[in-house]
């Protein structure tokens, strides 16, 4: 079993750029999928990020493509989102996953899947 924990939001403006950090515990992290997922006020979590074990494949909404990058620190256990040029559209508690199954499978919502309690990112306009 993996426990994550999500670090990193906060409050930004229009255009700027914020980190988020996931911290994952467990012996076979390195064998886990991560990925990130929002949940906006009122509407249902979507899937923004993926990455693979071994960090080689990665996956992106096409909202978010261009602007976040997703990686991942198999030495330190750690997995991050890289988010630039941030839209008021942004706006939501994000979370971190990480599933033993495909990082594929992860974006489409198939397999066990282990969630953080999440991080609030607010984007003023």
């Amino acid at each position: 079993q993996v426990q994550v924990v999500e670090s990193g939001g906060g409050l930004v403006q229009t255009g700027g750029s914020l980190r988020l950090s996931c911290a994952a515990s467990g012996r076979t992290y390195s064998a886990y999928a991560m990925g990130w997922f929002r949940q906006a006020p009122g509407k249902e979590r979507e899937f923004v990020a993926a990455i693979s074990s071994r960090g080689g494949i990665t996956y992106y909404a096409d909202s978010v493509k261009g602007r976040f990058t997703i990686s991942r620190d198999n030495a330190g256990n750690t997995a991050s989102l890289q988010m630039n040029s941030l839209k008021p559209e942004d706006t939501a508690a994000y979370y971190c996953a990480a599933t033993a199954a495909s990082a594929a499978s992860l974006k489409s919502g198939y397999g066990m899947t282990y969630w953080g309690e999440g991080t609030l990112v607010t984007v003023s306009s």
